[in-house]
């Protein structure tokens, strides 16, 4: 069993990707975010890390499954058909393949995340 340590979500190890996710599509407002990869697994299939989104909405469609603790901010979620759920810091949850809907980000929010890729 290997045991991976990164830094702390206030110090990453690794230098951000600045550019929107490639599923992601801002739909309200001037949201950028900041993606850490602190660790990947050789096949790619499972990624953990930090983001780091500012206020704003973006359209989203999940082919993953994504594990998410938010240290810091405020974001609803919107899955298509389905009311809103809204999320704080402190708050832990899982998003699975198959939502598609609007990530609204109310206040900046800083999460880690652990994805599994499909």
């Amino acid at each position: 069993m290997a045991i991976k340590k990164f830094g702390h979500y206030k110090a990453p190890t690794v230098e951000p990707i600045t550019d929107d996710l490639d599923w992601w599509h801002p739909v309200e407002g001037s949201p950028t975010m900041k993606t850490w990869i602190e660790h990947q697994t050789e096949d790619g299939k499972y990624l953990t890390g930090y983001w780091e989104a500012t206020p704003g909405s973006y359209r989203v469609k999940y082919d993953v499954d994504e594990f998410i603790h938010m240290f810091e901010g405020k974001a609803t979620l919107i899955n298509d058909g389905e009311e809103p759920r809204s999320f704080v810091a402190g708050d832990s949850f899982v998003i699975e393949a198959g939502f598609n809907g609007i990530w609204k980000t109310e206040e900046t929010v800083r999460k880690a995340f652990a994805i599994r890729v499909r």
